[in-house]
Formats: C-alpha cells, sequence, structure tokens
C-alpha cells in the first residue's frame, strides 16, 4: 500500500469539491482548480475528509496511487491558501518592477526581460529586489519562479544573480594575489 496514498485530505472549511466524469474539480477563495483522475482510482468525500482509494491492484493504479492524493492535496491547499515562492536579485543595477501585471527585469543585459503574468499568477515586488510569485498552482508557481531564475543564475565568485529568498550560494575564492616567483 502506497505511505502518501493512503493518507486523508482534510477538507477546509471555504473549500467545495465536486467530481463529475472522472475530473475532480476545487473550488476556493484562491482559484478554481481542476484535474482528471487517473483510471482505477476513485475519490471518497465524507464530512470534510477526502480519500483516494484504489479499485485493482494493477501496477499501474498501484504507482498512481500517491501521486494522485499528492495532486489532490496540492489542489485543496492550492485553492484555500495558495502557494507561493520569493526570489531575490543580488548585483547592482540588478533590479525588478512591475509593469501593470507583468514582471520586468533588468538583470545585466543590455535589454530589459518581460515575464508575462499568466491569469491566475500574481507578482508583487518589495525594493526593486525582491519578487514574491503566488498562485493557486504549486506547478506554475514553482516553474515561473524557475524559469526568472534560469535568466541570471548566481555565479559563485561575487554572488550576482537571481536565487531563492534563503538559497546558500557556495562561494569560489577569486584569483590568487600570490605570484609564483622562480
Amino acid at each position: 500500500m502506497s505511505r502518501i496514498g493512503k493518507l486523508i485530505i482534510n477538507i477546509p472549511e471555504k473549500v467545495s469539491i465536486r467530481i463529475l466524469n472522472d475530473v475532480i474539480f476545487v473550488e476556493g477563495p484562491k482559484g478554481k482548480l481542476q484535474e482528471k483522475l487517473c483510471s482505477g482510482l476513485k475519490i471518497v468525500v465524507e464530512d470534510k475528509i477526502l480519500k483516494v482509494e484504489r479499485l485493482s491492484e494493477e501496477k499501474k493504479v498501484v504507482a498512481m496511487h500517491g501521486m494522485m492524493r499528492a495532486l489532490v492535496a496540492n489542489m485543496v491547499k492550492g485553492a484555500s491558501v495558495g502557494f507561493e515562492k520569493n526570489l531575490e536579485i543580488v548585483g547592482v543595477g540588478y533590479k525588478a518592477q512591475l509593469k501593470g501585471k507583468d514582471l520586468e527585469l533588468n538583470l545585466g543585459y543590455s535589454h530589459s526581460i518581460v515575464i508575462k503574468a499568466l491569469e491566475d499568477v500574481k507578482f508583487e515586488v518589495d525594493g526593486n529586489v525582491r519578487i514574491k510569485i503566488s498562485g493557486p498552482h504549486r506547478y506554475r508557481v514553482g516553474q515561473i519562479a524557475s524559469d526568472i531564475r534560469n535568466l541570471k543564475l548566481p555565479e559563485p565568485y561575487k554572488g550576482k544573480g537571481v536565487r531563492y529568498f534563503g538559497e546558500h550560494i557556495r562561494r569560489k575564492a577569486g584569483k590568487s594575489a600570490v605570484s609564483s616567483a622562480g
């Protein structure tokens, strides 16, 4: 039995769940989400508790059990509380600013980079160097944060670039000032 798959999911007060034709719909204060259920699995909702159960012991169904439970748990959390990732920009002249709902980044290139906001992902900028990405979809929030970080990865000598807030960058010693006389 899957250790993750057999865990129950508590449904918060403000979240409603509907299941129609093997599609689960989760609606809450942060947004509406939907996901197609894998064949061989069913969802049981009773008294604000949700369980993902297997209908057979096929290898594919057993493999998908824990993943489907994790996806549904993320949908419930995203619809009720939401997800967020925080990035920080380090470097002279590097900055971020909002242009409407879009995010404009100056990262030392000859041009600025504009990241278009999706309809359910929200950007916030604090002091031109901190970016907060939030939304109900865990995957989308994480993917956008990763894409922004990949625009200018932190380099190991001075630490300049875009990093996750609180991320530790291993620093290298620069060129040595000692010359070999000989």
